[in-house]
C-alpha cells in the first residue's frame, strides 16, 4: 500500500496531532496559530484557527478521550483548548484556558499523560512543568522537575503507568523521572524502574553515546524499555531490568523523532527525510529498513493531495510550469528548465526536508499499523508500518 501524501502548506509543519477518530488534525504551520483541518475524501480542508499564543507554537497534543488540545509555545505559555457550545450562537467553539507554567524560557514540547489528568511541558528553563487541574481553584497548576537538568529539555514522553516521565535534553542526557502527584495519582505498582516514586525521583539517567543532544525519547508499549535518539546519529534502546543498553549508529544524518510501533519495533526519522525502521528485543537491535521506497516516492509525485496541492495543467506541467512551481514552493530552480537541472535538488524521498514529528496514526490489536509524519517541507504523510523496504544502496538522493 502506497503512503498517503498530503501537501498541507508551503511552510514548515512544526507540530501535528490527530483527533481520536482521525478525521481532524491540528497543526502548527511555523506560526503562533493552530490550524485545524477536517478530512473530506482525499483532501484536508481548513476549518478553524486557534489564536492565543504570541510566538511560535512548538508542540501540540490532542487527548483522545477528553478531546482536549494542549499547545506549547515560545511565548513561555501553554493553553488547554476545550470544545464547548457558544451560549450566543449555539455553535461548537474551542475555548482556551491559560496554564501558568512559571518558566522564564520557551516551552519546547508537550504531551498528555495516558489518563489525561495531567500533562508535561518541556522548556528551555532547564525544567519540566508537570501540570494538573486544581478543582478548587478551577485552573491548571504546575510542579517543576528541575534537578539534575542542566540545559534545554527537548522532548518528553509518559510511561504507560501515568507516573513516570522520560525526558531528553541538550545536556546530552536521557532521564526517567517520577511525575507522581499525591493529589492526582494512585500509588503506582513496582516496575523495572523502581518501587518508591516520590515526585522528582530519578529512576534512570543515560548519556548520549558520543555526546549529542537527545532529541527524542519514548517508552515501549509495556513501559519496560526506553528508546532515545541523539544528535550523534544514533538511537539507543535501554532495558533497565537486564540491565542492557543497545546503541545503533547510523552513517547518515541525525534522527529527531521516534515512535514505538510494537514491543519489538520502532519508527524514527529526522534530517535524512525518511522514516527508518528498527527491530529487536532484549537480545539485540538493528536497523531493518525504511518505510520510504524511492520508486514509490517518484510515483507519488503525481498523486499528492490536500490543501495546496497542484492540479493537472496539461503539457505545461512537465515544462515551464513545473520550473516556476518548484522555484516558488521549494526554492528550486533550473536555468535550462530541464529535468536534469531540477533533479540536482530533488531527493529520492517523499519528504523533501527534515521530518520533525512521527506519531502513531492507527492501532490494531495492540500494534501500530500506521504512523504519520510531518516535515519542514509542509507535507503530511501517512505510512503503513508493514511496508518496510531494504536500505541497500539508498541514501535518500544525497549528493556529495
Amino acid at each position: 500500500m502506497s503512503p498517503e501524501v498530503f501537501s498541507l502548506s508551503q511552510t514548515p509543519i512544526t507540530a501535528h496531532a490527530f483527533s481520536a477518530d482521525r478525521k481532524d488534525i491540528a497543526v502548527s504551520l511555523n506560526s503562533n496559530d493552530v490550524q485545524l483541518y477536517t478530512r473530506k475524501g482525499s483532501d484536508w480542508t481548513p476549518t478553524e484557527t486557534l489564536s492565543e499564543h504570541d510566538k511560535l507554537i512548538t508542540s501540540i497534543d490532542w487527548a483522545p478521550v477528553s478531546n482536549r488540545i494542549v499547545t506549547a509555545s515560545q511565548d513561555r505559555n501553554a493553553y488547554v483548548w476545550t470544545e464547548t457550545t457558544d451560549a450566543e450562537t449555539g455553535k461548537l467553539i474551542w475555548k482556551p484556558t491559560l496554564v501558568l507554567l512559571r518558566i522564564n524560557r520557551a516551552a519546547t514540547h508537550v504531551r498528555w499523560s495516558p489518563l489525561e489528568n495531567k500533562f508535561a511541558v518541556a522548556s528551555g528553563a532547564r525544567a519540566i512543568a508537570v501540570c494538573s487541574f486544581d478543582e478548587e481553584s478551577n485552573w491548571w497548576v504546575a510542579k517543576h522537575l528541575k534537578k539534575p537538568i542542566r540545559s534545554t529539555v527537548l522532548s518528553v514522553e509518559w510511561h504507560p503507568n501515568n507516573v513516570l516521565l522520560a525526558a531528553g535534553s541538550a545536556d546530552m542526557k536521557a532521564r526517567v523521572f517520577s511525575g507522581y502527584i499525591k493529589e492526582v495519582d494512585e500509588r503506582p505498582a513496582p516496575s523495572v524502574w523502581g518501587s518508591k516514586l516520590p515526585f522528582n525521583t530519578i529512576c534512570g539517567e543515560y548519556s548520549s553515546p558520543a555526546g549529542g543532544w537527545v532529541h527524542a525519547v519514548g517508552f515501549s508499549p509495556s513501559g519496560d524499555a526506553l528508546a532515545f535518539a541523539s544528535h550523534d546519529s544514533s538511537i539507543t534502546i535501554v532495558y533497565p531490568g537486564g540491565p542492557a543498553i543497545y546503541t545503533i549508529r547510523s552513517p547518515s544524518l541525525p534522527l529527531v523523532t521516534l515512535a514505538w510501533t510494537s514491543e519489538e519495533s520502532i519508527v524514527a526519522a529526522g534530517h535524512d527525510c525518511k522514516p527508518l525502521v528498527y527491530a529487536g528485543s532484549e537480545q539485540g537491535w538493528q536497523e531493518v529498513g525504511t518505510l520510504d521506497d524511492s520508486s514509490s516516492s517518484r510515483a507519488s509525485e503525481g498523486s499528492r493531495s490536500g490543501f495546496g496541492s497542484s492540479s493537472s495543467v496539461g503539457r505545461l506541467k512537465a515544462g515551464a510550469f513545473a520550473t516556476f512551481r518548484d522555484a516558488d514552493s521549494r526554492g528550486q530552480s533550473s536555468l535550462s528548465g530541464t529535468a536534469t537541472g531540477l533533479s540536482d535538488t530533488k531527493l529520492n524521498t517523499i519528504h523533501q526536508n527534515t521530518i520533525l514529528s512521527v506519531r502513531p496514526y492507527e492501532v490494531q490489536g495492540g500494534y501500530v499499523t500506521k504512523v504519520s509524519t510531518s516535515a519542514v517541507d509542509g507535507t503530511l504523510v501517512i505510512w503503513d508500518t508493514n511496508e518496510v523496504s531494504a536500505l541497500a544502496g539508498k541514501m535518500g538522493g544525497v549528493r556529495i
